[in-house]
């Protein structure tokens, strides 16, 4: 991989993430001396703070983590499906439609759109395994945030506009994100928003540990308000959590390995279907940015898609027949004539070799805040692309799947790279296509985020016109007949946030610009 110039001087880590203070909490942390875990457990502290719609305690996620001696783990924290379901009839699900401009989404939110949570085990489960610095002194960033209050960055207010119905959706919620009791609307660009209830919260934890949350005085609110107002949660179900800690799934792709979510979330795996299917052609040959280009990462995406409805997310995309089966198909495409969903994530290296990739997601949240605590609950259960057989036809006490797909690069030539992103089902084809632009077109890690993308959605192919040469856009145009060109680049097609440590130790990142990205070098 080829990179672009970095800051000289001793540092002690990089961090890349979608909100300044986000970046600047775990900035803080590495200054006092923490590792990459910590600094980037502070942020993702933070980020419940500063980034409400993409994280939330409430919520799930997964924790890629690589020590300096060199193992790597995933720890899964994603939501698990309640242990017993309600009546139909008794339950709190409803459509809302999230509207990005150019498409539209829609989600079903309400307590009975409500899994499991799995994050406040999994920072904890990190930090007990990874940690370096005291809890209180990672959470105290996000907690003095929470308290005094933050001023809404443009982008911010931009996706609390885009899914406005759930943050109004109840009194708790109002009082928190919207203008006020007169003024229905959310809060917007420039204002500011405080959360008290999340402070103390994050305090709480810290003195208390995560059986507040799993045992505890958070756990018998989140049962009492399932059961008054439409939930399937209970006690036990809170209390019958683990963070799993996996083997990642591992591939070699060009002159590096791949280290990324395993089975049985699906985001990787596809990703790693993806670069399979790519891996037997000279991508680079076809040059970055051309129609050429263009085209076959498109009907990779549809190779990638239809496998996936035929056979299914896992296990069967990881038989080596039917991979080749679809390249064989994909191979002819490139030898022919080229034809005229919230979530964040935080990347973290430090000095030592220590990277940390933690991709989480609320899901767009259900509307409805844990009593006294700050905290949206996830609407995973409301989430289509991981309830492909239906709402309400989830298995009971099942950990679900995801497109969430923290990933390491191992490159030959003694580099390391962590990065993820955000997007719901953007994610996989985000990731996808900024690993073939580092490894393949050997762009450097801003260039690499930065240029346009295609997301195939269903039938229909997206692509941001926006910074694409002319003749790609048309011949992708002409290809698929149901398509949508972007004016502009768009938080639709995901958020990825990259660090990297050089051979020589030297560390830097980009965050993506579609999400307010930001990366700082402490």
């Amino acid at each position: 991989m080829r990179v672009g110039r970095v800051r000289e001087g001793a540092t002690r880590g990089c961090i890349a993430a979608g909100h300044p203070l986000t970046a600047a909490a775990g900035e803080a942390i590495f200054a006092a001396g923490g590792n990459a875990f910590d600094a980037a457990l502070a942020a993702l502290c933070m980020a419940c703070v500063a980034e409400p719609v993409l994280a939330s305690l409430g919520g799930g996620g997964f924790f890629l983590a690589h020590d300096g001696g060199g193992r790597t783990l995933v720890y899964d924290a994603f939501a698990q499906t309640p242990r017993q379901k309600r009546e139909l009839a008794g339950i709190d699900f409803q459509p809302v439609i999230a509207d990005f401009g150019v498409a539209q989404q829609e989600f079903h939110i309400g307590l009975g759109s409500v899994a499991t949570p799995g994050l406040v085990r999994g920072i904890f489960a990190v930090h007990r395994a990874h940690g370096s610095l005291p809890i209180a002194e990672i959470v105290a960033p996000a907690v003095a945030a929470a308290r005094e209050g933050l001023t809404l960055t443009p982008f911010q207010a931009y996706i609390l506009e885009t899914i406005a119905p759930i943050y109004g959706h109840t009194p708790a919620a109002r009082a928190i994100f919207t203008r006020g009791p007169d003024d229905p609307r959310v809060r917007g660009a420039g204002e500011r928003l405080v959360n008290p209830g999340l402070a103390d919260l994050l305090e709480a934890l810290a003195r208390e540990g995560d059986a507040l949350f799993y045992e505890g005085e958070v756990a018998a609110a989140i049962e009492a308000l399932s059961r008054a107002e439409g939930g399937h949660l209970t006690r036990e179900d809170l209390r019958s959590y683990r963070v799993i800690a996996r083997e990642p799934l591992q591939l070699r792709y060009r002159d590096a390995t791949l280290a990324t979510n395993p089975p049985p979330s699906a985001g990787g795996l596809l990703i790693a279907f993806g670069l399979g299917l790519l891996a037997g052609l000279d991508v680079a040959g076809l040059g970055a940015g051309t129609p050429a280009q263009a085209r076959v990462l498109a009907e990779a995406m549809v190779h990638t898609r239809d496998a996936r409805r035929r056979h299914g997310a896992i296990p069967a995309l990881l038989d080596p027949a039917l991979l080749a089966g679809h390249a064989a198909a994909l191979a002819e495409l490139a030898a022919a004539p080229p034809m005229t969903r919230g979530t964040t994530h935080i990347s973290a290296i430090d000095a030592a070799g220590n990277a940390a990739a933690i991709t989480v997601s609320n899901g767009e949240g259900c509307g409805h805040l844990v009593p006294g605590t700050g905290t949206m609950l996830n609407n995973m259960l409301g989430e289509e692309d991981i309830n492909p057989e239906g709402f309400h036809a989830w298995a009971p006490d099942v950990r679900m799947s995801s497109m969430m797909a923290p990933t390491a690069i191992f490159a030959d030539d003694g580099r390391l790279a962590v990065l993820g992103s955000g997007g719901s089902k953007r994610i996989r084809t985000a990731i996808l296509q900024v690993l073939v632009n580092l490894l393949d077109n050997q762009m450097t890690i801003a260039a690499a985020i930065a240029a346009p993308r295609l997301h195939l959605d269903a039938e229909r192919l997206n692509f941001e016109a926006a910074g694409m040469a002319p003749a790609t856009a048309e011949a992708l145009a002409a290809a698929f007949a149901d398509h949508a060109a972007w004016p502009e680049r768009n938080m639709y097609f995901g958020g990825v946030h990259a660090a990297m440590r050089e051979a020589d130790g030297r560390l830097h990142g980009a965050g993506d610009p579609r999400r307010a990205g930001v990366c700082v070098v402490a």
